[in-house]
């Protein structure tokens, strides 16, 4: 059975983020992960979800400044020590979260060049040995050109060929199943083909990035089936833009013959 967390940072929008916690659960959530909050205080976050008495399984890293495009620094030459703040920073608001994943972003370049992959794979290399001491999992994410154009690591080829070039267990894959499909599709031979390199999975549709059930590209009940058969039995991030309410458009769960 599918374990599912809300992403709160495109679910239920309707509230502040502060909030989104004890709507989540709420909702019945068990679980949620999200964005860094940016503009908030840490305190403030970590009383929401305390309060909310709900788990957070994943937190994205502080990607920079979001208004000048930034996605993260793990890419960018010159941005070395931007990128160790970020892993820093992350940390210390995940351990008070008691995240269990950390997702790095790799940053938008104009042109990947060589000296991206140099740098990209130096500072994986430091975040793994941080992450290996704090007994967190980092999680890289291919992401697709449609939907943030120059992001550094939309290859699923490439995000793989880094992972195996570190060599951590404490470094794997995001698999976004919606930035899979609009990257290359073939969703049950890359499900079989990543296995164990699987860190965390998110789903949303294609091309309309909302719920899983709302009509579009992908067959969800048989792509859920195929990561149980295939020995996925961790988190499973919801993150899609509801079409209407949050609420509403959790009835798909139900639908498809699962609960929260």
């Amino acid at each position: 059975m599918p374990k599912f967390c809300a992403n709160i940072s495109f679910m239920f929008l309707e509230r502040p983020f502060l909030e989104r916690y004890q709507l989540a659960k709420t909702a019945g959530f068990k679980a949620v992960e999200s964005g860094f909050p940016y503009g908030l205080n840490p305190d403030d976050v970590v009383a929401a979800k305390n309060a909310a008495g709900i788990d957070q399984v994943l937190l994205n890293v502080y990607t920079g400044d979001v208004t000048k495009g930034e996605l993260g620094f793990a890419a960018i030459p010159g941005k070395e020590k931007q990128f160790k703040e970020s892993i820093n920073q992350t940390v210390d608001l995940g351990k008070r979260l008691n995240v269990k994943k950390i997702h790095i972003m790799a940053g938008k370049v104009e042109e990947s060049k060589e000296e991206n992959d140099t740098v990209y794979v130096n500072n994986l290399k430091y975040a793994s040995k941080i992450l290996e001491k704090e007994n967190l999992l980092g999680v890289i994410e291919p992401i697709n050109s449609y939907s943030v154009p120059n992001y550094y690591m939309n290859c699923y080829n490439k995000a793989m060929k880094v992972i195996n070039e570190i060599s951590s267990s404490n470094l794997k894959l995001m698999l976004d199943v919606f930035h899979l499909q609009m990257i290359r599709g073939n969703v049950t031979n890359a499900i079989r083909d990543f296995g164990n390199q699987i860190g965390h999975v998110q789903i949303a549709q294609a091309p309309s990035r909302h719920e899983p059930g709302h009509a579009g590209e992908l067959n969800y009940a048989y792509v859920l089936k195929t990561l149980e058969e295939r020995g996925y039995v961790d988190w499973i991030g919801l993150e899609y833009k509801p079409a209407q309410s949050t609420v509403a458009g959790l009835d798909w769960i139900n639908k498809f013959g699962y609960s929260l």
